[in-house]
């Protein structure tokens, strides 16, 4: 009868590590807490199942077969390395880690929230680093989060997806960008839907990734559409297209006032409709309870709640959520 390894559990193992090291069925029943009768019966069954006698008698005392002579530098090595798996994790420390660690945001939000988290980083953590991508395509960006290469992912799309774990960040309001000689750079209050939809736009959000623009997301949620006649792949190229255009740049606010800041340009309030751009974290269950990644998420959210110290030069409305 072939020897049913199956069978084996880590208890059975702890026993059986006991039994050729002791060599003794009455002291590994007291290491044990169990009685003798217990320890014996286990280590009839513990013979079945390898098919050895495991220990057998010399004299008046039991010695470990050549099979459980193995057995036991085996047990030791596996035991101990289940051991070193089911220990709690240890504990983070931010100051003597190197770790590196991967975010992707939306670059709307670049130059006034990233510098603010590469200082924390700095002054907590001043042997780590962190690289910051551009957020691909929905399939892609959910693929690394599964993965662990991407940490966390701060988005702004209408519906984030749902099986991803979330915490509020920023609320802010949405504003229009025109160079200072556009037609609609007089506006007083909010612009008319009508007259925007009517407007040649720029946009950072290809056609094919409208679905998960805050601006074309939200438009289409209305029904309705505006015309991009140009679109471009980083926010670093928009006051180069905006400058002495006809176009409209559309986003949130902080990026709007720095826009208007630098340049000759114009900010107006966007359409009533569009309500406000809901930015959040979003991050994957696998890195859910690892403390590093835990301690990450705070540092990110206290980097955005060091924008309140600038709310006079940049009007926001922010939230910070506990998680």
């Amino acid at each position: 009868m072939e020897p049913a390894h199956g069978a084996f559990d880590v208890r059975l193992m702890r026993t059986l590590l006991l039994l050729v090291t002791e060599c003794s069925v009455s002291r590994t029943a007291e290491i044990l807490g169990q009685t003798q009768p217990t320890v014996s019966l286990a280590l009839k069954r513990l013979r079945e199942l390898i098919g050895d006698p495991i220990l057998v008698r010399s004299g008046g005392a039991l010695v470990p077969t050549e099979r459980g002579l193995e057995l036991r530098t085996t047990l030791q090595r596996l035991l101990a390395d289940i051991d070193a798996l089911l220990a709690p994790p240890p504990s983070f420390d931010p100051e003597r880690t190197e770790r590196r660690f991967r975010i992707a945001a939306a670059n709307c939000l670049d130059a006034a929230f990233l510098p603010r988290i590469f200082a924390r980083l700095a002054e907590e953590a001043p042997g780590a680093s962190i690289d910051v991508a551009t957020l691909p395509g929905h399939d892609e960006l959910m693929a690394h989060l599964a993965d662990g290469s991407l940490d966390l992912v701060v988005g702004n799309w209408p519906r984030p997806p749902e099986q991803l774990r979330l915490a509020p960040l920023l609320l802010t309001p949405i504003k229009c960008v025109v160079a200072a000689d556009h037609r609609l750079a007089g506006t007083i209050g909010s612009l008319a839907m009508d007259r925007y939809l009517a407007e040649r736009h720029l946009s950072p959000s290809a056609d094919v990734m409208k679905q998960y623009s805050p601006i074309d997301g939200r438009l289409m949620e209305l029904g309705l559409a505006r015309h991009i006649a140009a679109s471009v792949p980083e926010y670093a190229i928009v006051p180069h297209m905006l400058a002495g255009s006809d176009l409209v740049f559309t986003t949130g606010a902080p990026f709007a006032e720095q826009l208007a800041e630098r340049g000759n340009f114009v900010v107006i309030d966007a359409p009533a409709e569009f309500g406000c751009m809901d930015f959040y974290l979003l991050w994957h269950d696998c890195k859910h309870h690892s403390p590093a990644h835990t301690w990450f998420r705070h540092l990110v959210k206290a980097a955005v709640a060091d924008l309140r110290g600038s709310a006079d030069a940049m009007p926001l409305m922010l939230r910070v959520a506990a998680e």
